[in-house]
């Protein structure tokens, strides 16, 4: 098996791109310009808690929202007291998908009102798009969803690392994994499905890739060979390799990933997502699984559902 493309080093927490990134990023210049103009004594409080060094660095940072997209590539960070950015949103929404729910719901507010005033006034069957787009509009809210999870707490057992269902169980030959063959475990994640990713074992960070690539149904077996898609290997305290892959899929065309090489990660821990339906693999040595406790159209849940055990 080759590598699906050339393999890049992430530039951002979104290395596809996207234009809700790129309207959030715009959003941020002006923010920022606004804080200079409007509260510079807050600029200066936040430069004097601002930690780390970023030698030549190109990232305008004033506080931790600034943070948000080049966390994995910038040197500056703030202690947890100094960026209450970083806590979890009030309303259960991943932080990531924030921008989204904001453009969807600006522009549900805009034709979902256009129907409304329609259905009121020219003809009663206008409230059945109005019905449409308020379906849609629910459904992109509840897609982007991040609820809290109860980890396991035996010792030997390795978590889901996503929602969804398992489409695959087997042993593969897989590129550049110097420990024979491979166990994967595949998952797919329907536009149902949470779609937060999180780390299935305590492990540190070895290496970050980024494929571009096209953009198949995620169920398609030759998706996870030709769809873009990011690797994040780590290895354990004990030396066991693992792989988590992020694929993206038909409607799916942003992956996030905030780690970068040197992090350490507990088992459960959220490090990721994709967005709007996609797979998730997991791959580690066959040779260190002493059961696998899920098949084939298994329903998981990331960080709650355990998926095999290790030997000792």
């Amino acid at each position: 098996m080759d590598f699906p493309t050339t393999p890049h080093i992430p530039k951002s927490v979104q290395p596809g791109g996207g234009w809700c990134l790129g309207l959030e990023l715009l959003f941020g210049k002006l923010r920022r310009a606004w804080l200079r103009l409007v509260r510079p004594g807050y600029v200066r409080r936040m430069l004097e808690k601002r930690q780390g060094d970023c030698p030549s660095c190109s990232h305008d940072i004033i506080d931790g929202r600034d943070l948000k997209y080049v966390r994995n590539v910038c040197g500056y960070w703030f202690k947890p007291q100094d960026n209450p950015h970083a806590r979890p949103t009030r309303f259960g929404l991943a932080r990531y998908g924030l921008a989204e729910a904001v453009v969807f719901s600006l522009l549900f507010l805009a034709f979902g009102g256009l129907c409304l005033w329609g259905a009121l006034t020219l003809h009663w069957i206008l409230w059945l798009p109005l019905a449409a787009l308020t379906l849609l509009w629910l459904e992109i809210l509840y897609f982007f969803r991040d609820p809290e999870r109860t980890i396991p707490s035996q010792p030997d057992v390795m978590v889901s690392p996503a929602d969804g269902t398992v489409t695959h169980v087997e042993e593969v030959d897989e590129v550049d994994f110097a420990h024979g063959k491979a166990l994967r475990i595949s998952i797919f994640l329907s536009i149902f499905n949470v779609h937060v990713n999180r780390t299935p074992w305590t492990a540190r960070i070895a290496q970050v890739r980024y494929f571009p690539g096209a953009f198949l149904d995620a169920r398609n077996p030759d998706s996870a060979v030709r769809n873009e898609q990011l690797w994040v290997d780590l290895v354990d305290e004990r030396g066991l390799a693992l792989r988590v892959k992020q694929i993206s899929g038909a409607i799916a065309r942003r992956i996030v990933c905030w780690l970068k090489p040197g992090d350490t990660l507990e088992r459960g821990e959220r490090f990721g997502m994709i967005k709007l339906g996609s797979r998730t693999d997991l791959l580690l040595p066959a040779d260190g699984v002493k059961e696998v406790l899920v098949k084939p159209g298994d329903k998981v849940r990331g960080g709650a559902s355990v998926l095999l055990r290790l030997k000792q």
